[in-house]
């Protein structure tokens, strides 16, 4: 299996985006980030979905250190804090790709048969994102000089499947994308409706803000 996994997303007269790859970009920015965090810029779509893979990348790490067994209750409170606001920011960036998206397909003349994909692009892309830490730091497991044979295996494993549902997550994304182009399936935007970073909405917030 080809671990870069092109995927030729759109075709003529549409693109989804001017990229080789999706998850190539994911695979370069995710080695690139451990040594210089501010590497990727792009500009558009391309700009959008770097952004927020940078959040899931940042997610990644902060869900490590809430984890760290000897952090204290103060920092565990931070970093979690921390976590709240980087979703809310992916979840903010995955409903701008899928708004782009929607964007370039608006004069696409849709089939009276189209079908409603309830799965978003935006929503696909950030899954292939995830895919692309897991694949990175299970990687880093199985190349361990200190870790035991059986540790490796399992994790060699473990890389062999991600590297499947990654090829086959991919696929779908490719498929989705070529049948809405074609008018056979469509999507709609949809808003996550958060509210648990709303003072107006968290009852834990206003609570206490009222009183």
């Amino acid at each position: 299996m080809d671990e870069r996994n092109p995927v030729g997303l759109g075709g003529p007269p549409i693109l989804m985006i001017q990229l080789p790859t999706i998850v190539a970009i994911h695979d370069e920015l995710t080695a690139r980030w451990h040594a210089d965090p501010n590497a990727g810029l792009g500009s558009g779509l391309e700009a959008l979905i770097i952004e927020e893979h940078r959040q899931n990348f940042a997610l990644w790490h902060e869900e490590d250190r809430a984890r760290a067994p000897l952090a204290s209750a103060e920092q565990i409170a931070d970093t979690k804090r921390n976590i709240d606001a980087l979703n809310q920011v992916r979840n903010d960036l995955i409903e701008a790709i899928d708004r782009e998206l929607l964007q370039s397909v608006g004069g696409v003349m849709r089939s009276s048969e189209a079908e409603l994909h309830s799965e978003t692009p935006g929503m696909i892309i950030d899954r292939l994102s995830i895919l692309s830490l897991k694949i990175f730091h299970t990687r880093e497991q199985v190349e361990r000089a200190d870790a035991a044979p059986e540790h490796i295996a399992r994790n060699r494993e473990r890389l062999d499947i991600l590297l499947q549902q990654r090829h086959d997550l991919a696929e779908c994304l490719d498929t989705l994308w070529r049948e809405v182009q074609n008018g056979r399936r469509y999507f709609k935007l949809y808003r996550q409706m958060k509210m648990y970073n709303d003072p107006e909405l968290n009852p834990e917030i206003y609570r206490v803000t009222k009183s």
